[in-house]
């Protein structure tokens, strides 16, 4: 994922010498928190995220428009907070491969119980996953408890 800021341009905004490569210096990366590919110089995440969802409202906790990514080999979404990524896993047996996500807020008033996001189970193949013939999509609620414990 990546960033663009252009207060840190130090070349020129506009004009015939504003090309487009002009503001390296205005770029930030974030590689993915997974396995890297072996040989490269620059980080390069195996990861195959499919969608960037970008959660404007703050439905589920982590902050106003925080981008969230469909970790298509992690099983779960990749949420980036403050420059540090957040994995949000289904564990295994269930698995998790999705290509869509959205957020819901059902009661402002309910805290976190009243917010999440949904997302479907967008495998091509759902006799593949695990329990086999006859299993189907499916669609999953992620919330955000501010603790453990959280009631």
């Amino acid at each position: 994922m990546a960033s663009f800021d252009r207060r840190k341009c130090k070349g020129p905004l506009n004009g015939p010498t504003a090309t487009g490569q002009h503001c390296p210096e205005g770029w930030t990366f974030y590689p993915e928190p997974m396995p890297q590919f072996k040989g490269l110089n620059e980080p390069g995440s195996v990861e195959g995220s499919y969608y960037t969802w970008v959660d404007q409202f703050d439905t589920f906790g982590l902050g106003k428009n925080t981008p969230i990514n469909t970790g298509n080999a992690s099983e779960g979404l990749l949420a980036l907070k403050d420059g540090q990524w957040v994995i949000l896993r289904v564990p295994y047996p269930t698995g998790f491969y999705t290509k869509w996500m959205d957020g819901r807020i059902d009661d402002p008033n309910a805290g976190w119980k009243g917010r999440g996001l949904w997302a479907t189970v967008s495998t091509r193949a759902p006799f593949h996953m695990e329990g086999g013939k006859g299993q189907t999509s499916k669609v999953l609620h992620f919330q955000m408890r501010p603790d453990p414990l959280a009631r």
